[in-house]
């Protein structure tokens, strides 16, 4: 587990942190941090804020009504070269999480025939046209959208010609698809667990198959942020890297499960979070599989923010055709993924831990900031 360091007495916290969330399974760094207590021990009053999508997530950045957070790896890259939105000047300096995504298509498909890749393909070139199948990504710059296109292309399908792809925020992914705006998606869990309780849904694929190792979520900030509050920037690291080792530990994962299930971050059933963290992913259709490596939160240097990873994910949006190779120079990975920033924060002058224990609540006592 990572070192804690204690800025609790010697650098006070200029102000208060808002930090922002998705109602996603891999926010359980941010969530432990707080029920932990983590946040304070290092010298941070912070509010987790739940954001209602990605591009909010982007656009408080932008304006500095966030201090920090979670947001997928690729969004980096977009606010960066102001992709969608105006350019900000962002790095990370701590991913989150590998892995954490599943495929989801809906009952309908299956009922109509579809029980495998290839028969997905079948029915997605006979609904040719306007009447062609609709799949949700929670953003065009994400991981989801690189794996939902590789799938589709392992089974024969064109993602820009025999599909309709659209972005719909992950809280609301399985209602769309209940509702039969959506034929399947791509999605953190809990969203495709949900589908399939509800007997709505199946996961043909699931990320950590994929695409193995995959960087998901990173601690976004703008580079302002880490020039105005160097010592709370690194505190916020620590913090974190703490907690993601925190919520790699096996024992730990049922109270991890209730503290995400509370109403004021991801306000779903423990039990529909529970599935993946165990590591005992239910499919749908009866299938039961064990992955455990469904969510890295720390094992392995999943926290590290290596430039050579992130030269690889900036070829694989390069390839996907999600970022004009114009655009981008060959140091761009190393200033979106500042290894520097991590290692300092980890080797920051620290007194060894007490042995962390789950809370019986949250450990500070403000609400968190919900959008």
């Amino acid at each position: 587990m990572p070192a804690f360091t204690d800025l609790s007495t010697s650098r006070r916290a200029k102000r208060r942190l808002r930090v922002g969330f998705l109602a996603l399974t891999d926010s359980a760094p941010l969530v432990a941090a707080q029920e932990l207590g983590l946040f304070s021990r290092h010298g941070l009053d912070v509010d987790l804020c739940r954001e209602v999508g990605w591009a909010t997530v982007r656009d408080k950045i932008f304006y500095g009504e966030l201090s920090a957070a979670q947001a997928p790896a690729p969004l980096l890259w977009s606010t960066q070269l102001g992709l969608g939105g105006p350019p900000r000047d962002v790095l990370t300096a701590l991913v989150l999480n590998r892995h954490g995504n599943a495929i989801t298509l809906s009952s309908r498909l299956h009922a109509a025939g579809v029980r495998d890749a290839t028969g997905f393909r079948s029915e997605a070139r006979r609904r040719h046209g306007e009447n062609r199948l609709t799949l949700g990504i929670v953003y065009p710059f994400s991981t989801h959208h690189l794996q939902l296109r590789q799938w589709l292309t392992t089974t024969g399908l064109d993602p820009d010609r025999d599909v309709r792809i659209v972005v719909v925020p992950p809280e609301q992914m399985f209602r769309n698809l209940a509702a039969g705006t959506l034929d399947g998606y791509c999605a953190g869990e809990p969203w495709g667990t949900v589908a399939v309780q509800a007997g709505h849904g199946w996961c043909p694929a699931v990320s950590a198959q994929l695409s193995p190792g995959h960087i998901e979520k990173v601690l976004m900030v703008s580079t302002d942020f880490v020039r105005e509050q160097p010592d709370e920037h690194l505190a916020l690291i620590a913090a974190l890297a703490a907690a993601a080792a925190w919520c790699d530990e096996p024992d730990h994962r049922d109270q991890l499960a209730r503290w995400l299930g509370e109403p004021r971050y991801l306000n779903v059933a423990t039990d529909s979070i529970r599935a993946a963290l165990s590591g005992r992913f239910d499919r749908g259709l009866g299938q039961v599989e064990s992955i455990p490596d469904f969510h890295i939160f720390s094992r392995g240097e999943a926290n590290l923010p290596a430039a050579a990873a992130a030269a690889g994910l900036q070829a694989e949006l390069i390839a996907a055709g999600l970022l004009p190779r114009e655009l981008v120079t060959p140091d761009l990975p190393a200033r979106l993924f500042r290894e520097d920033l991590y290692r300092a924060a980890l080797d920051a002058p620290a007194r060894p831990p007490a042995r962390i224990a789950p809370a019986t609540g949250g450990a500070q006592t403000s609400e968190p900031c919900l959008a």
